[in-house]
C-alpha cells in the first residue's frame, strides 16, 4: 500500500472503528476480491466493538486495490462523512484494460443501492442462460417504452434472477444511464399502492425540485412519475417486483421502461407498448440445486453424497427451499440422511392450502430450519410472524419490540439472514429486514394461534417506549409506525386504544403530514366495522371530518388542524378536541377564530349505498329513473332502486373489472364492459345474459346506447385506440372507427343519434358520422394547454370524458383542471373554466334541462357549476375517497356519484344547490366596533354582502363587478369600485340601504378607502 494511503488510514483509525459496522463492508470487499472468507470469518469471531479494529488491521497489511476497495464499500454504505476523510489517500489502481475494475463494481453497486436493488443472497449462483435471456429483453427496449415480464411460480428465483439482470455495466451505462429504480409491489389495495407510488416519487424528487407534496391520489401520482422519469431520470428502468394486478400496472403506464416479476404473465394484457417474456417455470435445475449446496458446505460438486441428487429432487426446484437446506448442512454437516428423511416425512400440515403452489418442500425446509434454531432465538423469529408480506421493517422496530440494543437485535437477524430465513435490505447505515411472501404464509400458518398476543406484544413495547420518547419523523422507525400501528392494533383486538388512535386530531396531524390523507381514509373504511361497534356517533364525526377537509391535509403549507376542527359543528367530537386543544395553546400565544354564527353542517346526500365490495367504477340511471345500475372493481353488476336502494340484481358479470355499464333507452338491457376486453348485454330484469361481444383487442373502458330505441346501437371505446358500433339484431360489431391514437377513454351519442362523441388520451374529442362511421371533426385539446408551466413536448393530456348540452349544440370536455365549452358547428371555445391547480377531473355531466354541469374531482369532492356564467354554484362533499363517476337523472332533478370508497350517493339537486355555502371572494373588509363586528363582502354571485358577525345576518346592497370594497370605521358607509373603474357610496342598514354617491374614473380597476369617516 502506499504510504500516502497508509498514513491516511492511520490517521482516521479511530473514527473508523468507532462508527463503521463491518458486516457489510466486507461483502463489497469479497466482492471486489481484495478480501477472503476466511479473513471474513476471523473479523466475525471477534465480539462485536472489536471487529472493525481487526478489519482495519487487516487492511493496512495489503495493497491498493484494498484501501480503494474499502473507500468505496464506506461510499456505497452511506458512511460519506468517514469515506470524505479519506478521499484524499486513495491510490492511483487501473487494471491492464485501461480501466479500474474496482470502480466498475462500485458504480454497479452504488447505482443498485441507490435504486434499492436487493442484494445477492448469502450463497449465490448464477443461472446464466435465464440472466442472459433477461438482458436480451431489456436490450431490445433500446431506450423506448417497453415491459419485460419475469413470470413462474413462487418461490422459483424471479426476483433475485431480476436484480441479477441489472448487476451489469455495459447494461445500466448502455441502456439505463437514469438509473434502476426497483419497487416491491405485492398483494395490494388502492390505498397500498398509493403508498408505495408515494415513495417511489420521494425516491425520485429528494431534493423536491418538483413538488414539496406529496401526491394525493393514483392518478396525480401517476402524472408526477411521468413527469419525473422523463426530466430527472430519463432512460431509467423500473422494477416492479411481484406484481398480483394488471390493474397495478396502469399506474406505472406512462411510457417508462419496465422490468417485472409476477406469477401470471398475462398482467401486462392491459397496459400498451412492446413487451417481452422470460418464462422461469421449472425453478433451479438439478446441477444448479447441486452447486448451491456445494458453496454452502464447501466441498466440490463431484464429492457430494448421494443423499444430495434426492434432496434436490425434494426441493422440486425453488432456491428458496435449496437455501434453506444448505444453511442447515453448512452448520451440520454430517446430517445429509436425516434432513432428507424429514422432507418426505412431510410432518408439517397446513390448516389452508394455496391450489396455485405446492407448499409441502417449503414448510419442511421452513420447519426443520426453525427447529434447528438455538433455543434462545428461536422465540425471536416467532415474532416475525406478525410483519406483512412486502414490507420491510426498520432494526429500530425490532429494537423496540425486543428492547435490546441495536447491535444485539442485528447480531440476532443476521443468524436468520444465515440461515436463509430472513433477507436484509441496506440503505446507508440502516438496515432492513422482510421475508419471502411464502416465508410469511409458513409463519403465520404455523403460530396462527399466537398472533393475536404477538401483535399485542408489539403495542405493548410501542406504547412503553414511546411514553419516554417522542416519535419523530427523523427517526428510521416513524414512518413503519405512522403506516402499520393502527394494523398492530387491530390485529390484536385492542379496540380501545385503536379507536383512541384513529379518533385523535394529533394523530391525524402527523400522519397526514407525513403520508398524505389516502391511507388514514383508507384505514377507515379498512376498520370501519371496529370503530362504529365502538362508539358509531363519533366514528361519523371523524369520518365526515376527513370527507370534508381530506383535501386540505397533507398540503404545503400544512393547515392548523385545532382549526379546521373548530370549524366542525359544537356537537362533533372533533370539534370538542379542537376546543380543547385550542384552549390548552392559548397559554402558548396560539390565537385561534370560533365562529359564532355557525351552521350545523347537514349531510346533503338523499341516499347511500354499498352495493360493492370494492370501488365502483361505474353508476347509472334507467331511462325512467326508477331504477341505478352500478359496476367496478369487484367484477359485478349490481341494479337497485333509485328511491330506496333495494338491492334487484347481482351479476357476477365479468372475470376481471368493470370499468362501465349503460342503460338502453327503452330500459330492456344493460351493457357492460370490461378489463377483460370483453362488452356484454344483459336482460336488466332477469339478468341473463343475451349477448357477448368479444372484439376488441385491449380492456374495454366505455360504453353507451343511442338515445332513440327505434334503431338501438351501442358504442364501445377502448384502449386499443378503436370505437366500435354494435347492431344488438348482429352477431359481430357494425363499424369499427379507427383514428385516436391512444386509448379512448368515454363516448356519448348526441341527442338526435347523428354523431357520437369520442374523447382519447392521445389529446383530441372526435365526433363521427353514425351512419357512415367516418371521422366528421376534430379538435384537439391539447391545444389549450400549452401555455401552461409544462413544456410542449413533456406535456401528457388525457381527455377524460364528454357531455352534450340538450339541444346537441354544445359539447362539454373535460381534460387535467379544466372543462371546456365548445360549440359543434364551428368548433369554437364558448368557456372555459380553470377547476383549481390541486385537484383533476375525474368525470362531468351536463344537466338535461339547464345550465347545470355536475363534475368529478381527484380530491374526493363534487362540484356543481353554472356553465353559463362559469361560476362554482355548490360543493359536494361526503366520500371517502375519489369519485370515479357522476351523471344527472334523466329529468335533471338529482345526480348520482360512484367511489372508490365502495359507495353510491344520490343527490338532491335544488337541496345541494339551496344548501351549499356562498363562496366569498378576497374581497373583503371587516369592522369591530363596541360589541359590533360587521363584514362587508363579496360573493362569487358578484354581490356585495353586509354581515353581522354575531347574528349571521345578511344584506344584499348590490350586484356589480366590484374590484374592491370598504366600510366606514363607524359603520355609517360602504363603498366599493368595479372593474370599470367606478365608485359607489352606500349608506349602511339599519339606514337606508341607497346609492348616495357615484363617480366614474378613466382606470380600469380602483381602490378605495375611508378616512375617519
Amino acid at each position: 500500500m502506499d504510504t500516502k494511503a497508509r498514513n491516511c488510514l492511520l490517521q482516521h483509525r479511530e473514527a473508523l472503528e468507532k462508527d463503521i459496522k463491518t458486516s457489510y463492508i466486507m461483502d463489497h470487499m469479497i466482492s471486489d476480491g481484495v478480501l477472503t472468507i476466511l479473513e471474513e470469518e476471523k473479523v466475525k469471531n471477534e465480539p462485536t466493538h472489536q471487529r472493525a479494529a481487526m478489519l482495519i488491521k487487516m487492511i493496512l497489511k495489503k495493497d491498493n486495490s484494498s484501501y480503494k476497495s474499502f473507500y468505496y464499500a464506506l461510499l456505497h454504505e452511506g458512511y460519506k462523512d468517514l469515506a470524505a476523510l479519506l478521499q484524499d489517500g486513495i491510490p492511483d489502481v487501473c487494471s491492464s484494460s485501461g480501466k479500474d475494475s474496482v470502480a466498475i463494481a462500485s458504480y454497479v453497486r452504488t447505482v443498485l443501492c441507490e435504486g434499492g436493488v436487493p442484494q445477492r443472497p448469502v450463497v449465490f449462483v448464477t443461472r446464466k442462460k435465464l440472466v442472459s435471456a433477461i438482458q436480451q429483453k431489456l436490450f431490445k427496449l433500446n431506450g423506448e417504452p417497453g415491459w419485460v415480464t419475469i413470470y413462474g411460480m413462487a418461490g422459483c428465483g424471479k426476483s433475485v434472477l431480476a436484480a441479477e439482470a441489472v448487476r451489469d455495466n455495459s447494461l445500466l451505462e448502455g441502456c439505463f444511464p437514469g438509473g434502476v429504480h426497483w419497487v416491491s409491489i405485492g398483494k395490494q389495495d388502492k390505498s397500498g399502492l398509493l403508498m408505495k407510488l408515494q415513495n417511489l416519487c420521494t425516491r425520485l424528487d429528494q431534493d423536491e425540485s418538483f413538488s414539496r407534496r406529496l401526491p394525493l391520489n393514483i392518478e396525480e401520482a401517476k402524472d408526477r412519475l411521468r413527469i419525473l422519469m422523463l426530466r430527472k431520470h430519463p432512460r431509467a428502468l423500473l422494477i416492479l417486483d411481484d406484481v398480483w394486478d394488471p390493474w397495478v400496472l396502469k399506474a406505472f403506464d406512462n411510457q417508462c421502461q419496465i422490468l417485472l416479476t409476477t406469477r401470471d404473465k398475462s398482467v401486462t394484457d392491459s397496459v400498451m407498448g412492446p413487451k417481452y417474456v422470460v418464462p422461469v417455470e421449472s425453478g433451479l435445475g438439478k446441477e444448479k440445486g447441486l452447486e448451491i449446496l456445494s458453496l454452502f458446505v464447501n466441498m466440490k460438486k463431484a464429492d457430494l453424497p448421494e443423499q444430495a441428487h434426492s434432496i434436490i429432487k425434494e426441493c422440486k426446484g425453488s432456491p428458496l427451499v435449496v437455501s434453506l437446506i444448505g444453511a442447515l448442512l453448512r452448520d451440520f454437516p454430517n446430517r445429509w440422511e436425516y434432513y432428507l428423511r424429514q422432507l418426505q416425512n412431510k410432518q408439517f400440515k397446513r390448516i389452508r392450502k394455496s391450489s396455485s403452489y405446492d407448499y409441502e418442500a417449503l414448510d419442511e425446509a421452513m420447519s426443520i430450519s426453525v427447529e434447528m434454531l438455538r433455543e434462545d432465538i428461536k422465540d425471536y423469529y416467532t415474532d416475525l410472524s406478525i410483519f406483512q408480506k412486502d414490507v420491510k421493517v426498520p432494526t429500530k422496530v425490532l429494537c423496540i419490540l425486543w428492547d435490546m440494543e441495536t447491535e444485539e437485535v442485528e447480531d440476532i437477524l443476521q443468524e436468520f439472514v444465515n440461515k436463509s430465513l430472513l433477507f436484509c435490505d441496506r440503505n446507508g447505515k440502516s438496515f432492513r429486514y422482510y421475508l419471502h411472501d411464502l416465508q410469511v404464509d409458513f409463519l403465520t400458518e404455523k403460530n396462527h394461534s399466537q398472533l393475536q398476543d404477538l401483535h399485542k406484544k408489539v403495542i405493548t413495547q410501542f406504547q412503553r417506549y414511546y411514553q419516554l420518547h417522542t416519535l419523530s419523523p427523523d427517526q428510521e422507525d416513524c414512518m413503519y409506525w405512522y403506516n402499520f400501528l393502527a394494523y398492530h392494533m387491530a390485529s390484536a383486538k385492542m379496540y380501545k386504544e385503536l379507536c383512541a388512535l384513529m379518533f385523535s386530531l394529533d394523530w391525524i396531524k402527523a400522519k397526514t403530514e407525513l403520508v398524505g390523507p389516502a391511507h388514514l381514509i383508507h384505514e377507515f373504511v379498512e376498520y370501519r366495522h371496529i370503530l362504529d361497534e365502538k362508539d358509531c356517533a363519533v366514528c361519523e364525526n371523524f369520518q365526515e371530518f376527513l370527507s370534508l377537509n381530506g383535501h386540505l391535509l397533507g398540503r404545503q403549507p400544512f393547515p392548523n388542524i385545532v382549526q379546521l376542527g373548530l370549524c366542525e359543528p359544537e356537537t362533533s367530537e372533533v370539534y370538542q378536541q379542537a376546543k380543547r386543544q385550542a384552549k390548552q395553546e392559548m397559554d402558548n400565544g396560539m390565537l385561534y377564530l370560533e365562529w359564532i354564527n355557525k351552521k350545523t353542517i347537514k349531510n346533503l346526500s338523499r341516499l347511500v349505498v354499498r352495493p360493492h365490495t370494492d370501488a365502483v367504477y361505474h353508476a347509472c340511471f334507467s331511462e325512467d329513473g326508477q331504477r341505478i345500475a352500478s359496476c367496478g372493481a369487484d367484477k359485478t353488476l349490481q341494479v337497485f332502486k333509485a328511491e330506496t336502494g333495494e338491492k334487484l340484481l347481482e351479476i357476477k358479470a365479468h372475470e376481471d373489472e368493470v370499468l362501465c355499464c349503460a342503460f338502453s333507452t327503452d330500459d330492456r338491457f344493460i351493457a357492460t364492459c370490461s378489463v377483460d376486453k370483453k362488452v356484454k348485454i344483459w336482460n336488466s330484469v332477469t339478468g341473463e345474459l343475451v349477448h357477448t361481444y368479444e372484439e376488441h383487442s385491449e380492456q374495454v373502458t366505455c360504453c353507451h346506447f343511442t338515445n332513440s330505441s327505434h334503431h338501438l346501437l351501442l358504442a364501445t371505446g377502448s384502449s386499443d385506440f378503436f370505437l366500435k358500433l354494435w347492431d344488438l339484431n348482429q352477431k359481430r360489431c357494425r363499424n369499427t372507427m379507427f383514428g385516436h391514437t391512444s386509448s379512448v377513454n368515454h363516448c356519448r351519442f348526441s341527442p338526435d343519434d347523428n354523431l357520437l362523441a369520442s374523447c382519447s388520451a392521445d389529446g383530441t374529442l372526435k365526433l363521427w358520422d353514425v351512419t357512415s362511421a367516418n371521422e366528421r371533426k376534430s379538435i384537439n385539446v391539447k391545444h389549450f394547454f400549452l401555455n401552461s408551466e409544462d413544456p410542449q413536448e413533456d406535456m401528457e393530456v388525457i381527455v377524460k370524458c364528454c357531455s352534450w348540452s340538450a339541444d346537441g349544440a354544445r359539447i362539454m370536455v373535460a381534460a387535467k383542471n379544466k372543462i371546456f365549452l365548445f360549440d359543434i358547428h364551428t368548433n369554437d371555445l364558448l368557456a372555459e373554466i380553470h377547476i383549481g391547480h390541486q385537484s383533476t377531473i375525474q368525470y362531468c355531466d351536463f344537466s338535461p334541462y339547464n345550465h347545470l354541469a355536475v363534475v368529478a374531482l381527484s380530491h374526493y369532492s363534487v362540484e356543481l357549476w353554472n356553465i353559463d356564467s362559469c361560476s362554482k354554484v355548490a360543493d359536494c362533499r361526503g366520500h371517502l375517497s375519489w369519485v370515479h363517476g357522476v351523471m344527472f337523472s334523466p329529468d335533471g332533478s338529482s345526480f348520482l356519484t360512484s367511489s372508490d370508497d365502495q359507495t353510491i350517493r344520490l343527490w338532491e339537486t335544488k337541496k345541494v344547490c339551496k344548501n351549499s355555502a356562498v363562496v366569498l371572494k378576497q374581497e373583503v373588509d371587516v369592522v369591530f366596533q363596541e360589541n359590533e363586528v360587521m363584514v362587508l363582502a363579496v360573493d362569487h354571485v358578484r354581490r356585495l354582502q353586509l354581515i353581522n358577525g354575531k347574528t349571521g345576518q345578511i344584506d344584499y346592497l348590490t350586484e356589480a363587478q366590484i374590484s374592491c370594497c370598504c366600510l366606514s370605521p363607524r359603520l355609517q358607509y360602504a363603498a366599493f369600485g368595479d372593474e370599470d373603474g367606478a365608485i359607489e357610496l352606500f349608506c349602511c342598514p339599519p339606514h337606508t340601504s341607497r346609492l348616495i354617491v357615484q363617480s366614474v374614473f378613466p382606470a380600469t380597476r380602483v381602490s378605495v378607502v375611508f378616512l375617519g369617516c
